[in-house]
Parts: C-alpha cells; structure tokens; sequence
C-alpha cells in the first residue's frame, strides 16, 4: 500500500468531501471548514479545517457559535497532520474536551483473510429492522456497560433511521451466543469514493479472544469488496489496534476526539 497516496485520498474523499453521512445530515464547506450537523442522534463536527495560527481562535469561536444555536454537543476530529501545531492547545482553552486518541488504519479489502471459524454457539446475524437494531443496542450495553445506555440509544436510533431511510449506505451485523446478542458491528458506505467504514465490534467481555470481532471484519470486508468498495477504514481503539495491525491494516495517522458541550 502506498500510504501516503491512501493518505491523501482519505484526506481529499473522507474528510474535505461535503457528502452526507447519513440521512438527515447536512455536510456543508464554509470557509475553511467542512463541517457535518444532524440531529442529537448524528455525529456532529468539524471534519477538516484549513486554518493556521492567525485564523484558529476566529474559527473554532465561530463553530462553537453554530453548533450551540444548533443545541448540539459536537467534535472536533483532530487528526495528528493537522495544523496549526499547537491545535490541539487551542481546543482546549476553547472549553474542549479530549477523548482517547485512536488509529486511523486502512485495509484494502480484497488483501484481507478469510476470517476465523467462530466459537461454537456463536452465529452471525445480518440486522435488518428494528428488532435487529435492538439487539445491536443489547450487544453494545453488554461491550461496554450501563454507563455506555446513552450512547447505546442514540446509535440504535442512528442505525435504524439509516437502514430505513438509505439502506444501501449501511449493513450492520450482530454476534449471537444462543439468543443473547455479545457483539454488534456495522459498515458505512461513502458513495463516490473507494472507502468504506467500519464502526463498532465491541464484544462482551467473556467472548473476547475468541475470534468474534475478527470475523465481523471479514464479513464486513466481502461485502464492501462485493460493492466494489477498494478500501476498509477504521478508527481503532487499543484494544482492537493490535488484532486489525494482525489482519494487515496500516495505521495512516492518529485522530483525537475533542468534544464541545453547549
């Protein structure tokens, strides 16, 4: 792979790109910035910015403007390239809050392998409607916790209003142990471009290590090959970091989440 040429087209058709991610959005370029707002239960944030150290403080003031007449909590997605050098200071002293760094890796989906033979009594089941949106949910409550039941709400009303309203945009998939849900994944098209992206995967904590969340990544990686899709993104965690690193992804760069709450 030549990374810095995959760089460069994530940067062009994922992050300056004005298509929406999902329906209801709006991803608009004023000024400088590409910037995304939804409803409560969209992400909404800044995805690029071409400022620079007499510019910064005017533009993200100016985002803070638009998302709070919004009434949105919103994010800024600082990638490590970014510029000016001490961004990241400057969101900050703004009121911003930093979340966990992740990886920005790449896969070319055709390279991947097959995935692992899951553990028994373990079956993959495509989600479809409400009732598999609600089984998702389940799965990621059992991944990471009560504490995680907002996060978990919105998701479910994000995913069913996709898988409702732009179907082809999304295919999601959910692990199950017998009839309880222990891991739920999805993948987002971006028409118009060669990416497609992979989101969740977390596993409920005494499936892990078995296999589970890899074969997601399979399943989701035939049919993003399937559509013709060249290339799996994903913003990794450490905890699933080491196992994709294992399946040939290449890290690109590092993205910081800093959040805004009005």
């Amino acid at each position: 792979m030549d990374h810095a040429a995959v760089l460069a087209a994530y940067d062009r058709q994922i992050r300056r790109s004005t298509l929406g991610e999902g329906p209801g959005t709006v991803v608009e370029r004023v000024g400088g910035v590409v910037r995304q707002t939804g409803s409560e239960s969209d992400w909404n944030g800044v995805l690029w910015a071409d400022i620079d150290a007499a510019t910064a403080d005017g533009v993200i003031a100016e985002q803070i403007r638009h998302y709070t007449a919004a009434g949105r909590e919103f994010e800024w997605k600082l990638h490590s390239y970014d510029r000016p050098a001490d961004l990241a200071e400057r969101l900050l002293a703004a009121g911003f809050v930093a979340e966990p760094q992740e990886a920005v890796m790449v896969a070319e989906a055709e390279a991947l392998p097959a995935g692992p033979e899951l553990p028994d009594g373990i079956r993959l089941v495509p989600v479809r409607d409400a009732a598999g949106v609600a089984l998702m949910a389940e799965a990621h409550l059992a991944a990471f916790g009560e504490d995680d039941a907002a996060l978990s709400e919105r998701l479910a009303t994000r995913v069913l209003a996709q898988l409702t309203e732009a179907p082809d945009e999304i295919v999601a998939v959910v692990a199950m142990a017998g009839e309880r849900p222990v891991c739920g994944a999805r993948m987002e098209f971006r028409p118009g471009t060669g990416f497609a992206g992979l989101w969740g995967g977390g596993t409920a904590p005494e499936w892990r290590g078995k296999g589970i969340y890899r074969a997601t990544v399979a399943y989701r990686a035939r049919i993003a090959a399937e559509r013709g899709y060249r290339y799996l993104q994903v913003d990794a965690s450490d905890d699933s970091h080491p196992i994709l690193d294992r399946l040939g992804f290449a890290t690109l760069c590092t993205t910081t989440p800093y959040v805004y709450q009005p």
